[in-house]
């Protein structure tokens, strides 16, 4: 059964037809969706990474796994995971144990959340739905993307499940609004305002790959394209994805697939905590911001009315030398003192890292390319084995420290990778007190693999 010790390697047999077995709702039964072959062969979410990157032309892979300038930042999100240390207990009756969890005030199969993940449609085409309906099996909510290939009504029909709705803030007022009308309408449980991108980011591979979106062709990038020939054929035969949110956003003389390029150019610089209170006011439904790492903006946008924070660097696409989030994460926590959750992506690509979040003292996760990879490598059966791994990791972190339930992952499990004395009784302590925070700072920015 999920959630009580289901078991990642029991995929490798071949189900019979309707066979239920442990999905993943934390403690719900789901239908098995037999994976393909090579898929069933990834055991971590760098396997499905490797099998995207085997798939897609290398501007494309290099657009989703990228990050800005030296991408010091990109690196530094996962070096700060690996900082850290389990101080396991032992002796636990661990027979049982349980991903289950609420997050945002419904119930959760595990304590995380698809993040928005725009373009996704140019990696493989219904990538967005893919996601959406693996989130659903899972029992988790997924954040469709202002930018996403898909338009937020047939997430809406197509997907069951929970939805969130990302925007970013256009200088056109009025199709921002439109936007948020259409989330409304659709039923879109919360809507998430993403505040890092005043500006787009400097990311130095699309520049040497010659990619944009829409595909502007050289010499370099056709033969690229070329080189996989599966993914050519498809955006051949079905023609290049449009970003469907954003159709109408420029004047019916341009072409549909050249908004995307208006876009970026686009994001208003302006947008403050003035103009986010009007969208607090407008929009009725729960509001999450994402792209904080500064306790100070934390506490402003608690008083403020916000539903969630998301302690976010974009994953490392924008900003290129911004804190590591799990090193900003501490200092966001004591500033908004239990007034609202707080939930922090980028770097995670192990169960065990969605472990030591929650440890600091995180309510939930957001899950960005370890599922896209998962997406664009093989689709829907792609995107849920990535839940299905991370899942897997995360039960067993939990057997393997004496945790039955999410909610007892807390600092004083976590040890410094280099010795540092560190329990904490309380996650944001982890910040006033110094010796694990400081580790953290200390090495985030080592050369680690993305």
């Amino acid at each position: 059964m999920p959630g009580h010790g289901h078991t990642l390697f029991q995929c490798r047999r071949k189900p019979a037809p309707q066979q239920r077995v442990g999905r993943g709702r934390g403690g719900v039964s789901a239908l098995h969706h037999p994976a393909p072959r090579r898929v069933a062969d990834c055991y971590s979410i760098a396997d499905l990474r490797a099998l995207a990157r085997r798939r897609l032309p290398r501007a494309v892979f290099d657009f989703y796994a990228g990050g800005a300038e030296d991408e010091s930042t990109l690196r530094g999100n996962r070096a700060a995971f690996a900082a850290l240390r389990f101080a396991p207990h032992v002796l636990v009756d661990v027979a049982r144990v349980s991903s289950a969890c609420e997050l945002l005030g419904a119930p959760a199969g595990m304590p995380a959340a698809i993040a928005p993940t725009g373009a996704a449609g140019f990696g493989r085409r219904d990538a967005d739905l893919a996601l959406a309906k693996a989130a659903a099996d899972y029992g988790i909510p997924y954040t469709l993307s202002s930018s996403a290939t898909t338009a937020i009504e047939t997430i809406a029909r197509e997907a069951p499940g929970r939805h969130w709705f990302q925007a970013y803030v256009l200088n056109n007022q009025e199709f921002f609004w439109k936007l948020l009308e259409r989330a409304l309408a659709a039923d879109y449980e919360a809507l998430v305002i993403t505040v890092d991108l005043p500006v787009g980011g400097k990311r130095e591979r699309d520049f040497h790959n010659h990619f944009s979106i829409p595909f502007r062709f050289s010499t370099r990038n056709v033969l690229d394209f070329a080189s996989r020939p599966r993914w050519a054929l498809d955006m051949a035969m079905h023609g290049l994805p449009v970003m469907e949110n954003l159709r109408g956003f420029e004047v019916a003389a341009r072409s549909a697939v050249a908004i995307a390029s208006s876009v970026g150019r686009s994001y208003d610089p302006g947008f403050d905590f003035q103009r986010l209170a009007q969208v607090r006011e407008r929009w009725p439904r729960k509001l999450i911001v994402k792209g904080v790492c500064r306790g100070d903006d934390a506490a402003r946008l608690a008083a403020l009315g916000v539903d969630a924070i998301v302690v976010s660097n974009h994953g490392g696409r924008q900003l290129d030398g911004a804190v590591a989030t799990l090193v900003a994460l501490p200092e966001v926590l004591q500033a908004v003192a239990g007034r609202v959750p707080v939930l922090v992506d980028g770097g995670i690509r192990r169960g065990g890292d969605i472990a030591k979040a929650l440890a600091l003292g995180a309510h939930g996760v957001l899950l960005g390319r370890a599922t896209l990879f998962g997406a664009v490598a093989a689709g829907e059966p792609g995107a849920r084995r990535a839940l299905e791994i991370l899942q897997d990791e995360l039960q067993r972190t939990q057997k393997l420290c004496g945790a039955t339930l999410v909610g007892r992952f807390t600092s004083e499990l976590l040890r410094s990778a280099r010795g540092l004395p560190a329990p904490f009784t309380d996650p944001v302590q982890a910040n006033s007190q110094g010796d694990l925070y400081h580790h953290l700072m200390e090495t985030s920015y080592e050369n680690q693999t993305v």
